[in-house]
């Protein structure tokens, strides 16, 4: 089930490899590893995307793309939960990231201001950055291994549950047959 679901939302390999945009990296795109879908893949896959998504860098995506090729992962999903943090939630997430970076310092909280601004950023840049840069590997780290056990964990639970209903229904067959 896990595998079926995730398929069919999956881009196919191929449609990928024949952009323009990414005629550079089509050797590497066409990687059978980089789009299997098995539990460690998949799992892996969370892991880098995840990772990824908390990290205050701009080109996110090339982070995880790059992620997923080393670890040799699902290429799509490490890619595609970057997006965790789009232009909606990324304030909410890195100013968690900020805040949980300054209560692991032990230094005060800047409080938000109304109307966040580029001025307002780049005025406190120096006092923020090291504590949004803690948050945020702290966070990424822990969403990382949070994100590749729970998947673990779900595919597991799918296939033990698909186990026992296909025994289930071999049984009610067998019933059906000797009746």
């Amino acid at each position: 089930m896990p595998r079926r679901f995730l398929q069919r939302y999956m881009p196919h390999p191929e449609t990928l490899r024949r952009q323009r945009s990414l005629r550079f990296v089509s050797h590497i795109i066409g990687d059978p590893a980089l789009w299997a879908l098995s539990r460690r893949s998949v799992a892996n896959a969370f892991s880098v995307g995840l990772f990824s998504a908390m990290l205050p860098i701009p080109f996110q995506m090339m982070v995880a793309a790059f992620g997923a090729w080393v670890l040799r992962c699902n290429l799509p999903l490490s890619v595609g939960l970057v997006w965790i943090t789009n232009p909606l939630t990324m304030p909410l997430i890195f100013y968690g990231n900020y805040r949980l970076g300054a209560w692991l310092m032990n230094s005060p909280v800047r409080e938000a201001p109304t109307r966040i601004s580029t001025r307002w950023i780049a005025e406190r840049m120096a006092d923020i950055l090291p504590a949004l840069a803690l948050g945020s590997l702290v966070s990424a780290i822990v969403f990382a291994i949070v994100g590749n056990v729970l998947i673990r964990l779900v595919w597991r639970w799918q296939i033990s549950r698909s186990w026992k209903q296909r025994a289930l229904r071999r049984r009610q067959a067998r019933l059906d047959r000797e009746d």
